[in-house]
C-alpha cells in the first residue's frame, strides 16, 4: 500500500477496521455467561491468551506497512514493540494456567494432555519464544538479512498456525463466530504479507 496516496477517509476507515475487529472478539468473550463459574486469575489468562491472537493480526499488518500513516521506520519500531507485547501476553496466559492448574500445565508442555489444542498451544508458544530470542540474539549471532527473514517468515507461520488450530480447537469463553472471523484475519493478513514478502525478495534477487 502506498501510505501517500491513502485519503483520510481511507486512512480513518482501515483503522477503525482494525479497531472493530480486534475489539469484538474480545468484547463477545467478555460478554460470556461462562466467565461466572472463573476465577479471576483465569480470567486473566483467557484473556491474555485472547489478547496474543489479537496482536498477531496487528504484527503482519505492520511488517507489511499496511496501516496507513505509520512511516516505515515507525511501523518496524511498533512491529517490535507489538512482538513485546505478545510475548507478555503468552506468559501472562501460561503463567496464570499454572496457577490455576499445575498439572494441565506440565502435561500439555510434556506432550501428553488429552486436550488436542493444548499441543497446538505449546507448539505456537515455542515458536513465539524462539522469535523473540533470536532478535534479541540477532546481532551477536551474525544472522544475515535473507536468513532473518526465511527464519522469521517460517516461525511467523508457525506461530500463527498453531495458534489459529489452539484457538479453534477451544470451547470456552469465546464466541465461535467471532473467533472464526479472527482466526480467518489473522490467516490472510499473514499469509498476504508472506507472499508480499517473498515475491519481493525474488525481484530483488533477479538480475
Amino acid at each position: 500500500m502506498d501510505r501517500s496516496a491513502a485519503t483520510p477517509a481511507r486512512v480513518w476507515l482501515i483503522w477503525v477496521a482494525l479497531v472493530v475487529a480486534l475489539a469484538v472478539p474480545i468484547a463477545a468473550a467478555a460478554a460470556s455467561p461462562l466467565l461466572a463459574w472463573r476465577g479471576p486469575v483465569y480470567i486473566a489468562a483467557g484473556f491474555a491468551g485472547i489478547a496474543a491472537l489479537a496482536l498477531q493480526l496487528v504484527q503482519p499488518l505492520l511488517a507489511g506497512g499496511h496501516l496507513p500513516g505509520l512511516s516505515a521506520y515507525r511501523g518496524r519500531r511498533l512491529h517490535r514493540w507489538v512482538g513485546a507485547l505478545l510475548v507478555l501476553a503468552v506468559v501472562i496466559h501460561v503463567a496464570g494456567l499454572w496457577i490455576t492448574s499445575p498439572p494441565d500445565v506440565v502435561d500439555a508442555l510434556l506432550f501428553r494432555s488429552p486436550t488436542p489444542f493444548s499441543n497446538w498451544g505449546v507448539i505456537a508458544m515455542a515458536a513465539v519464544f524462539a522469535v523473540a530470542l533470536l532478535a534479541l540474539l540477532r546481532r551477536r549471532l551474525r544472522i544475515g538479512p535473507r536468513l532473518w527473514r526465511i527464519v522469521h517468515m517460517t516461525l511467523a507461520l508457525v506461530i500463527v498456525l498453531g495458534s489459529i488450530v489452539h484457538a479453534v480447537l477451544i470451547e470456552g469463553t469465546m464466541e465461535t463466530m467471532s473467533k472464526v472471523a479472527l482466526c480467518a484475519l489473522v490467516f490472510v493478513a499473514t499469509a498476504k504479507v508472506v507472499a508480499d514478502l517473498k515475491g519481493r525478495a525474488k525481484r530483488s534477487a533477479s538480475p
